[in-house]
């Protein structure tokens, strides 16, 4: 018998109507466009409007677009994992509501919080889960708000996050395509530079805590650039090495969209030509636990079954890594 593999097997997205460009930006907070174009790439980022709506809202709509595409039937589907770093409410998990949205009535479900490396540490749940031979498909979707939780006057951040969600169906294969490797880093140190102060259990939100802002994320850029720039290049470079490939053999590098000269300088360490590089923080900015997935359903049509994909994130407190997957299909 062959061994089992986790491989993706389809891929949907959701990206909000209203574009928020660097010009209206600049009506906002002190800058201009391109000063935000020459240090992060970003022209522009979705933001998800209207009464009501959350993550699960867009998380819902790309789970949708993957089975509408993939002729799934939602009943089929054994668990669903929303990565995000801002769920619709506490308590109560994003994933159960939106897999019962979705009719994926025969499915358990929960959330997974990493930061910008949710997703990518979702990947690895998903694959050891389907890995198991105990279930045959696991509906991941990287999802994030990220404009609940931004000041539009802090210009440190305002700039960078927009809305999304990507999804990406995990099943069995015993071709050999799917997920091969893992390298998976955290490190406490970061837990002061990258956060939301209040609004958690050591604390809970008050009328001070919305007086001080403190329900915005707070970032403190150049430290977690320098980190971000190192680790990313450090982990794909590395799972380069374990796995005995060279640039060659890479046909995709998948890098979190967070900034393009952290985008550039993972490539570089891999030696991979930018044509191999997908790249979308032109057109949504950095949207947390979505910029993967929206990734892939962006160059869905560029991929080629047995495609060789390093796929690299870094995110805050920090959590950092690189997966190895060969992809499984030709759209």
């Amino acid at each position: 018998m062959n061994k089992i593999t986790a491989a993706i097997t389809a891929v949907g997205k959701y990206v909000p109507e209203y574009v928020l460009t660097n010009k209206e930006l600049e009506t906002f907070v002190d800058t201009n466009d391109e000063w935000i174009t020459t240090r992060t790439g970003i022209k522009e980022r979705r933001i998800l409007k209207g009464e009501g709506l959350g993550t699960s809202y867009m998380a819902i709509k790309a789970a949708q677009d993957l089975l509408q595409k993939s002729k799934i039937n939602p009943e089929e589907i054994d668990l669903v994992i929303v990565a995000t770093a801002t769920p619709d409410l506490l308590v109560a998990s994003t994933a159960v509501y939106t897999a019962t949205e979705i009719g994926a009535i025969n499915a358990f479900a929960y959330d997974l919080q990493a930061a910008c490396s949710s997703f990518l540490y979702g990947m690895s749940t998903a694959a050891s889960y389907i890995e198991s031979g105990r279930y045959k498909k696991v509906l991941l979707i990287g999802a994030d708000k990220m404009s609940s939780i931004i000041d539009y006057t802090d210009r440190a951040t305002c700039i960078i996050f927009g809305d999304g969600a990507g999804a990406a169906l995990f099943e069995p294969n015993t071709e050999g395509f799917g997920l091969k490797d893992e390298y998976l880093r955290s490190d406490g140190i970061g837990r002061e530079f990258l956060k939301m102060d209040a609004g958690g259990s050591i604390l809970p939100a008050s009328a001070e805590t919305v007086k001080n802002k403190q329900h915005f994320v707070y970032q403190e850029g150049k430290t977690v650039f320098k980190y971000a720039v190192s680790n990313m290049a450090d982990v794909s470079e590395k799972i380069l090495e374990r796995n005995h490939l060279t640039k060659d053999d890479i046909q995709w590098l998948v890098p979190h969209q967070a900034n393009n000269r952290i985008i550039e300088a993972t490539a570089n360490r891999v030696g991979v030509a930018a044509d191999r590089v997908m790249v979308n923080i032109h057109k949504y900015g950095n949207t947390t636990s979505a910029t993967l997935p929206l990734l892939l359903a962006d160059y869905e049509d560029q991929l080629k079954k047995g495609d060789n994909l390093i796929f690299a994130a870094f995110g805050g407190g920090f959590t950092w890594g690189a997966i190895y997957l060969t992809w499984a299909y030709n759209s």
